[in-house]
This record gives structure tokens, sequence and C-alpha cells, in this order.
């Protein structure tokens, strides 16, 4: 976060008085000025290309046996207390508690025979397809990064990636995702605070900023402590633009949604859950808003799904409100005519145990796990893949995660297999090598 302040009894030598201040969040990355951020992205090859994708993390591994999976004849202390409920897809049942998402099932793929986790309690494996330790290796970046190198902006003041996450307790879980070998150009733009709050001009009316070289000098004295900048020249004037644009600002402004669909939304839990993060209904809202003003990609990370224990009270709890957010995300994305060009993923870093434990709970279980997918012009209305009867493998067409990134890559218009994505020296790198798009969802 960068803070101009200034005071009513002197001034800056840019002449913004010291009680006025601009507030911005994140649009200054890794020690790289907002200017040579952009200059990064002008080597990135920017393609015409107007798809995006809104991926959803669900922190802590959430029990898919309790959710997408379920094991309605198996015993109790594996199916636990919830029942299958149908969906307005013939053959397909879902857990009782999320009856939004069942009643629109035919905008959903679910994949239930999902592999390739880790047991680590971390974001990245579902921004990137990468696991912890293959990161360490391979500095492989994530999705979002991945579409800022190769596509670039959609237009000079709408940031290609940005992440809704805020604060939590377990820092892992609030990343939107790795840069890797593409460096801090790349990462997200993240406002922190409600959405809002920090990137408002606050008591600082534009013409007192309209000097550009005198706006960046201040932004760069602030986070780097210089004093000056170049010339002003065509990088600098898109921060400009960037920071002083509505466009970005009126995207996370929900209160301007119509207040029926905010309702239709709801409001989640606006409170951390434990040391995971908060359920901000609102931020799917502004993500739908985001990928609409021209954001490629957009990451959200929702709660905290490791329920070692008392897991189907707090489900009970939790399951409703992501089935409103969710739902709500969808049915807009094709009242809008966006379901070819909009991808969405809901999906955690693993699954959990087919045994309920001693204290209600699950725990963790990384050979099997479920993604929901939606939009993207995927072919939706089904479930691919199958796990035994006890949910413990998968028993038949296992998908790894590398190849739901191989087909979300396709659905964003980019063979990542055979894309080479330079890294900050330029040199071509390869993602997911020998894996091919998932043929049942394209």
């Amino acid at each position: 976060m960068l803070t101009i302040r200034g005071n009513k009894s002197g001034a800056f030598c840019d002449g913004i008085s010291r009680r006025d201040f601009l507030t911005i969040g994140g649009l200054a990355l890794g020690g790289l000025s907002l200017p040579q951020i952009l200059a990064a992205e002008a080597h990135a090859g920017i393609r015409k290309n107007q798809k995006a994708i809104i991926m959803v993390f669900l922190p802590g591994g959430p029990a898919q046996h309790d959710m997408f999976d379920m094991k309605p004849d198996a015993p109790s202390d594996i199916r636990g207390e919830f029942k299958p409920i149908k969906t307005n897809v013939s053959g397909i049942e879902i857990c009782e508690h999320m009856p939004k998402i069942a009643g629109m099932m035919d905008k959903f793929a679910i994949i239930r025979s999902l592999t390739g986790m880790r047991d680590e309690h971390d974001s990245h494996i579902c921004m990137s397809g990468y696991s912890v330790a293959e990161t360490n290796q391979n500095k492989a970046p994530c999705l979002g990064s991945v579409l800022s190198r190769l596509e670039g902006p959609t237009e000079k003041t709408v940031p290609p990636f940005v992440g809704l996450q805020g604060k939590a307790g377990h820092m892992e879980w609030a990343d939107p995702g790795d840069t890797g070998f593409l460096g801090m150009a790349h990462a997200a733009m993240r406002p922190s605070g409600d959405l809002m709050k920090d990137m408002t001009l606050t008591d600082v009316s534009l013409d007192r900023l309209s000097h550009r070289k005198q706006l960046l000098a201040s932004l760069d004295r602030y986070r780097r402590r210089v004093d000056t900048l170049p010339e002003i020249d065509a990088l600098n004037a898109r921060a400009f633009d960037i920071l002083t644009s509505s466009k970005l600002v009126q995207a996370l402004d929900v209160t301007r949604e119509d207040k029926k669909t905010r309702e239709r939304y709801g409001i989640g839990r606006l409170e951390p859950v434990d040391d995971g993060l908060p359920m901000l209904n609102d931020q799917f809202l502004a993500a739908r808003r985001l990928v609409e003003a021209g954001v490629r990609c957009v990451s959200i990370g929702y709660g905290r799904w490791d329920h070692h224990g008392a897991n189907f009270a707090q489900l009970k709890t939790y399951l409703p409100m992501l089935d409103a957010a969710v739902s709500s995300l969808v049915q807009d994305i094709h009242d809008r005519g966006m379901q070819d060009d909009v991808s969405v993923i809901v999906w955690g870093e693993f699954g959990r145990t087919p045994k309920i434990n001693k204290d209600a709970g699950r725990d963790h279980w990384p050979r099997a796990n479920f993604a929901l997918l939606a939009g993207g012009g995927m072919k939706m209305g089904q479930v691919i893949g199958s796990t035994n009867k006890f949910g413990e493998e998968p028993d038949e067409r296992p998908i790894d995660m590398k190849d739901v990134f191989v087909t979300l890559y396709n659905r964003l218009g980019i063979d990542i297999v055979n894309t080479p994505v330079p890294d900050v020296t330029g040199r071509p790198n390869f993602l997911f090598a020998g894996r091919e798009p998932i043929a049942e969802l394209i």
C-alpha cells in the first residue's frame, strides 16, 4: 500500500498538502515502480484476446465427500451426515446444502477424480498447477502471471491480473499465486481492505494531481525514497492513467450494482474463519465486474475449509454461503452472454479423508479431490471421472491438476504446452510438457 500525505501548514515540493492523501493498494510491487512494471509488460507480445478466468480457491481442503462426491451407500463413518439431492441434470446429485448450484447444474461440470495434489497447505497448486516442491525447482508462475506476460492488459487503465485475497493467519492461503520466473512485474494487483478504500481519492481533486511527473515522483519518493523520475514518457503516462482512471475503481465498487443483485450474492462472513480468510460474497460480484472491465484473471480466496473437527457443523453454515456466491456469479456470466469467454473454477489444495475422525472432522487426503468448473465455452452439465465406493481413490478417468490447467489455458486461447513463456531474461520456458486438455470439456 502506498500513501501520499500532506500537511495544512506546509506542502511537499509537488504541491500536495500534508493533510491530503491518496492511497493505492498493491500498485507498486517487489521494489518496482509502476512504470517499471509497465515496461516489463511492454515486452510481452500482447494479443487482442478478451477471454478471462475467475479462480476461486477454498483454503484448507474442502471435503469432497460432503459436497460434490457424496457416498450415500457407504457406512455412516464415511458417508457423513448430509444427504444428496437431485440436480437439474438427470443422474447428477450433490449436497443438500447447495440447492442453488443443484438447480443450475446444467451450467457446471464436476471433476470427481482429481489427482496430483500434495499434503501442502498452500494456494500455489490451485493457482499454477505445481506443488510447492515443484515450484521451488522450476519456479513455475501462476496462471494470472502467465496471462499478464503472454497477453498483457486489455487496455491501458486495467491491470491484467487482480488478486482479491486479503490477509490470513496462514498467509500461504492468501497468496494469489507466485510469479516464479516471470518476476514481480507480473504479480497480481491487490486492492487491500474492504475492496475500495485503498483505491479511493480522499479530499484530493484530480486537478491538484494533474501534473503526471509530480504524481509519479511522489509515489516513487514514498516507495523508494528517491527524489525524481525521468521525463514523462509513454510508460509513465500509462502509470498515471491506471492510478487516476475511474474504470478499475468503478469495477470494484459493487454498490453500483442493483440492490437485488447484491442480495442474491449474499453477504457471507466478514470476519476471517480462524486462520483463514473472510467469506466475502461481494468479491464474487466484484470479480464479475472486473472481468467485464477487462481484467484477464481474478483470484478469490474464500474462508477456511480445514475441518479436522466439527466438519458438518461448520459446513452447514458455510456451504449455503458458497452456494449463493458461486451460483450468482455463474448465472450473471450467462445473463451477460459471457459464458464462452469467462471460465470459473472452484477447488481447494487437496481433499479430505473418507473416514470421519473422532472429532467429527475429516483430515488431509491428497489422493482424491474435486473441481467445479463453469463457463469458458466448456461442455457443462456433466460429471467427469469417479472415485471408488468409499471415495479413497479415483477409479475412473483420473484427472491430474495439471491437465485442468492445460484445459483452462486452452479456454483462454493459449496452447500452453507448445507456447514458450519467456522469463525475465527472455529465455523461453515451456509449462505442462506432455499434457493435454480434458477432452470431455472441450
